[in-house]
């Protein structure tokens, strides 16, 4: 069988599940391990540094007109003779949707199976990973693989209550200009990891939060992963919230509990990659309990303890 993958977080998926020979095409914003592979879908955000305001208002402008952010190579779909599409409906900025997606494919000679993966909260993801194994004949992998990453999840929650940990009040942006709360399995992940985020929008998109209403919540924790960024591109813009005058004022800023984090973690809604994201939400919240591992300890960094170092 032949899959082209139109969706990162499933193209994680099939490499954690030990299924990227299926693999015949995949998008730019594929994980790297993929890279060899032919990149079917583009994007105008593609090689370019846009700030978060750009992205933001392009993508408005783009919407106001009716088009789409990303296009299909027609060409190198058409030579693959794909089985089997995944694709999705979450979100328009971060994937190309089933839409833009059934447009291409009606040109094809011959028309694969389209797959929409479009979870809305943390079971929905794992039950993703159940239907790509299983569309694939390889319920067993699925299985395998669920079952590895739950124990991983079921540990922390043990750990928790051992401890009798208390709940952090949260907040984790997943944009900064403007200020995005955190939506979909985001909040799922917070829970799991001993948190709660008051502000957020559980199994549901995140939309644009009021500064005084952040100010007014007064977060324990304060993470920042906005969308498609990584941490070390989040630190070019945090001068957007460090400049607030109530910033300094924030709980979270006066106890050095502001975290900075690779996105993949919370906004690619892969298993292993969400459940590394409640590893490294379970450290931020409760470090007396949980050390990261070398792995996280590259995903993630106390912003505070990263201005003493540029100092």
């Amino acid at each position: 069988m032949k899959v082209v993958s139109f969706l990162p977080a499933a193209t994680q998926m099939m490499y954690e599940m030990g299924l990227e020979n299926y693999l015949h095409g995949i998008t730019f914003e594929c994980p790297a391990v993929a890279h060899s592979l032919p990149k079917i879908v583009r994007c105008i955000f593609e090689g370019k540094n846009y700030s978060s305001a750009e992205i933001d208002q392009i993508f408005s402008s783009y919407k106001r007109q009716g088009k789409s952010l990303y296009w299909v190579e027609q060409e190198i779909l058409e030579q693959i003779e794909a089985d089997l599409i995944f694709t999705q409906d979450i979100c328009e900025v971060c994937n190309i949707d089933t839409e833009c997606t059934s447009a291409a494919v009606a040109k094809l000679s011959k028309q694969p199976t389209l797959v929409p993966l479009s979870p809305n909260n943390l079971n929905d993801v794992f039950d993703a990973a159940y239907t790509i194994g299983k569309v694939l004949g390889e319920e067993t992998k699925a299985l395998y693989y669920l079952a590895s990453q739950k124990a991983i999840v079921d540990d922390i929650l043990q750990q928790l209550r051992l401890h009798g940990a208390p709940l952090k009040r949260v907040m984790l942006m997943e944009w900064i200009a403007p200020i995005y709360n955190c939506g979909h399995w985001i909040p799922f992940q917070i829970a799991q990891a001993g948190g709660i985020d008051m502000l957020s929008n559980p199994a549901g998109d995140s939309i644009v939060t009021d500064w005084q209403k952040i100010v007014k919540y007064d977060p324990e924790v304060l993470v920042i992963a906005p969308c498609g960024f990584t941490k070390e591109r989040t630190l070019e813009e945090l001068f957007l919230l460090t400049e607030k005058p109530e910033w300094k004022h924030l709980l979270a800023v006066r106890n050095k509990q502001v975290f900075v984090a690779d996105f993949e973690m919370f906004t690619q809604p892969s298993v292993g990659t969400l459940v590394q994201g409640i590893q490294a939400l379970s450290c931020m919240f409760h470090p007396e309990i949980f050390t990261p591992n070398q792995v996280l300890q590259q995903r993630f960094f106390n912003f505070s303890e990263k201005l003493s170092e540029l100092v």
